[in-house]
């Protein structure tokens, strides 16, 4: 299967006193506003950083789902929280942290998927830096 989805952002003035929009083609962000302040500090809008958490645990999280029912299980709850340290204009780390509830699994198989999730997710492979994974099952 090969697909190719877009997104576009749009700035205008300089990186302290600017303002910006960033649009998907699903229209889910619809001219979501971008600045200084929804970056590096708090403000109604989006950034990337918060942009990368949402599509990681998105990612992660799906391909958890297709694995564990490759296995034979079916989630009945899976919740990943991406969070996503931004240091000295770099990424520095991404943690996942996964909360999941699925009827007949062992600790151990959860586990086992779960990292395996995380190494084969598109979305880790992409990204250049330290990812960690901690995984609760109820």
């Amino acid at each position: 299967m090969k697909f190719t989805r877009r997104a576009n952002a749009n700035w205008k003035g300089t990186g302290m006193e600017g303002k910006g929009t960033i649009s998907t083609q699903s229209t889910t962000l619809d001219n979501a506003q971008l600045s200084f302040k929804t970056r590096f500090e708090e403000g109604v809008g989006t950034n990337p950083e918060e942009l990368i958490a949402a599509a990681h645990s998105g990612c992660f999280t799906m391909q958890l789902s297709f694995l564990l029912s490759e296995a034979g299980f079916v989630p009945e709850d899976l919740n990943t929280e991406a969070k996503v340290t931004f240091e000295d204009g770099t990424i520095t780390l991404i943690q996942l942290i996964l909360n999941g509830k699925v009827p007949g699994i062992t600790e151990e198989d959860f586990q086992k998927a779960a990292q395996k999730a995380k190494e084969i997710c598109p979305i880790s492979k992409l990204l250049n830096t330290e990812i960690t994974l901690s995984v609760t099952l109820a």
